[in-house]
């Protein structure tokens, strides 16, 4: 396969991002202004008719063990071996900040259907990991049984909404790494 060319330094940052899961997260973490900024530029993300589909819920140092409570028994409830279980809320603590990522989707939107509302909370979501890896961070989302928990989902939503996410962030304690080769003249192909 031909190698992509260089890309324009303006891009390089952005190509620069992986993943990085609380294990190589470090503090500190993103501050609150830090944050602010990040999902200021989350809300750049397309927004038809301005629904506003998704919102952050900051889950503080005082609020984790609460949280891992809350791990705790999902994890029981959902017949985890007991090992998942004593595990569980440690799973709250891991990463220096922690959010919540929660999507409000509108069926009674005929002009904006479910599927372009999805899109956008993705975008906003993908805005926002790269708003924290210019700052200097590393993110990760993380979904799993967790978010599927209706004692969860009653904890950080209101009506209508659905926790869909956690995003984990922090300072990275080393270089983030590809999971995949680079893929991108597979991903775009022309109409024939």
């Amino acid at each position: 396969m031909k190698a992509l060319p260089p890309l324009p330094d303006a891009l390089a940052p952005l190509a620069s991002r992986y993943s990085q899961g609380p294990r190589q997260l470090a503090a500190p973490g993103p501050t609150r202004e830090q944050l602010e900024q990040a999902i200021a530029i989350a809300a750049r993300a397309p927004d038809h008719l301005g629904l506003a589909p998704w919102r952050f819920v900051l889950v503080g140092a005082g609020q984790r063990a609460r949280l891992g409570e809350l791990f705790a028994a999902a994890a029981q409830r959902r017949g985890a071996p007991a090992a998942e279980v004593e595990r569980a809320p440690h799973h709250a603590a891991k990463a220096p900040v922690l959010l919540a990522a929660v999507a409000r989707v509108r069926e009674d939107v005929a002009e904006v259907p479910a599927h372009e509302q999805w899109i956008c909370v993705g975008a906003a979501l993908m805005n926002l990991l790269d708003a924290l890896h210019l700052q200097g961070f590393g993110a990760k989302l993380i979904s799993g049984d967790s978010v599927h928990d209706t004692a969860l989902q009653a904890a950080f939503c209101g009506p209508g909404e659905r926790l869909v996410a956690w995003v984990v962030c922090g300072t990275p304690t080393g270089v983030g790494q590809p999971r995949r080769g680079e893929q991108a003249r597979q991903r775009l192909v022309d109409w024939c």
